[in-house]
């Protein structure tokens, strides 16, 4: 069907050239800007865990709009925060700063954690006076594990009273965010310390163990939000882990969960990161997102390479990267790693070229409107596919701006586009037939549809939904501030 569409539009493109329409060739190039798009970009802990960490750092009404490419704030707080008395929420914790993102048109992702190395409960404790079972530990002791002088508290994480509670909470949770647009993804980050899996400093939970424990929360996370991206950390299946052998990872694959990975430049090379493999099982369906380590902290035992972390994004095909410190001086310090990662990071729609025909006759009571192509080629520029649909248009306005016309490609979806090494995108072609006015006969007579005026227009490019909605930014000038592009004019006749 494809094929004989792209026939029909090449043949009417031969027979516009055939009636002597000139030909209007535009060749666009990327103008570098960092993008501002759903399903990808720079993420803004404003809590990482510690409330103060990092959106501390910024003011009321900042949300960081002047970080190139940041489109996403990033709550990962602990449950107590949220529900410190059962059945009692404190959403103001999450709403807040998620608003001053959401107004601007960006969007928030979410991490509610159960075990933490700085607070005693984690879970709150009335959780443990309900009857949940855990255990006592001690962050920075010499020998880790189960203490009962310590000073944390863990629940075991599989106990029925801590998953009743857990599910009446996720409950709740999901009623305000599932399905939302403005939601990117959501952490499954309820087991294991600091949500990342890990109970080797607590209550040494054995791996095979943790395989099977591990998929009771996924499958919570799973019930209540069927509509929203979840991912979860590479160390539930162990953080140094690097055998291939993911049995955990492959459940969470198959039912629908995207991988993190939050440890990019935490050690020093040779171990940057550990689990680009496992991203290889992800990338090609589902988003992937990368964490680097606290920025300062990662400097301090030499594991910061600012050459490294562009590599990250490369080797794990990431749609995401964090802002993990303060954001002034992760970018003040790193504005070329950033420049160069936003021009790789997640997807990016190149408009090739574009062909149309520079006049058109549109259809007028008691005439026949003379079909026309375009053909235009696209590239995905970036280092991931787009996950969504992603249709490009063009549209005719006058000069006041008024639209004229909606030409969508429906044909050609841009989320198919491949993706390949920095500077190796190659472009695929596609055209279609259009028409504006009287041409088909079911038409009454004397009717044209759309009503065109005769003149010179002006010719702008967008990508989005089927119906030519713009939903996606593009890296070209020219912009009307509604995700369309001018590319050139047309004359209607």
């Amino acid at each position: 069907m494809r094929k004989m569409f792209f026939g029909m539009a090449a043949a009417a493109f031969a027979a516009a050239l055939a009636l002597g329409q000139d030909t209007v060739v535009v060749r666009p190039t990327d103008d570098g800007r960092a993008l501002i798009n759903p399903g990808m970009g720079w993420t803004m802990h404003y809590y990482s865990n510690i409330p103060k960490n990092y959106g501390s750092h910024l003011k009321p009404g900042d949300s960081a709009e002047w970080f190139p490419g940041c489109s996403v704030v990033y709550l990962r707080i602990p449950w107590a925060f949220l529900e410190p008395e059962e059945g009692k929420f404190n959403w103001s914790v999450l709403d807040t700063p998620a608003q001053r993102w959401i107004e601007r048109g960006g969007q928030v992702a979410f991490r509610i954690t159960c075990s933490e190395s700085w607070m005693r409960y984690a879970t709150p404790e009335w959780v443990k006076k309900a009857g949940a079972k855990g255990v006592f530990w001690s962050w920075g002791k010499p020998e880790y594990g189960p203490d009962v002088k310590g000073d944390n508290w863990d629940p075991d994480f599989v106990d029925p009273v801590f998953l009743e509670k857990l599910e009446n909470f996720l409950r709740a949770f999901s009623a305000r965010y599932d399905g939302r647009p403005e939601v990117a993804f959501i952490d499954i980050g309820t087991y294991g310390l600091w949500g990342e899996g890990h109970t080797h400093v607590t209550s040494r939970v054995p791996q095979k163990k943790m395989d099977i424990d591990v998929k009771r929360h996924i499958d919570l996370h799973v019930k209540y939000f069927p509509h929203t991206q979840l991912c979860i950390s590479d160390d539930v299946s162990g953080p140094e882990n690097r055998s291939g052998n993911y049995p955990l990872l492959d459940y969470a694959r198959s039912r629908g969960v995207s991988l993190r990975d939050d440890s990019i430049l935490v050690q020093a090379p040779p171990k940057s990161w550990f689990h680009a493999d496992q991203a290889e099982r992800y990338w090609r369906t589902m988003p992937v997102i990368l964490e680097h380590e606290h920025y300062v902290p990662s400097k301090n035992r030499g594991a910061w390479v600012p050459e490294l972390l562009i590599k990250s994004v490369e080797d794990y095909h990431a749609s995401y990267m964090s802002i993990h410190w303060d954001p002034k001086v992760l970018l003040e310090e790193n504005r070329e790693t950033i420049a160069k990662i936003n021009t790789r990071l997640g997807y990016r729609f190149q408009l090739r070229e574009l062909r149309y025909p520079k006049v058109i006759t549109v259809g007028k009571p008691k005439q026949t409107a003379v079909p026309f192509a375009v053909k235009w080629s696209w590239a995905n520029a970036g280092v991931a596919p787009c996950y969504a649909d992603a249709f490009p248009a063009l549209t005719v306005k006058n000069a006041e701006g008024g639209i004229l016309a909606v030409l969508s490609d429906e044909g050609f979806n841009l989320r198919q586009l491949a993706v390949a090494p920095p500077g190796q995108a190659v472009a695929k072609e596609h055209g279609f037939e259009c028409i504006l006015g009287k041409g088909n006969p079911a038409f009454p007579e004397g009717w044209a549809a759309p009503y065109c005026p005769t003149g010179v227009f002006d010719v702008y490019v967008s990508v989005g939904r089927r119906d030519g909605t713009p939903v996606y930014e593009l890296p070209l000038p020219n912009g009307d501030g509604k995700r369309r592009y001018k590319l050139g004019q047309i004359e209607f006749r």
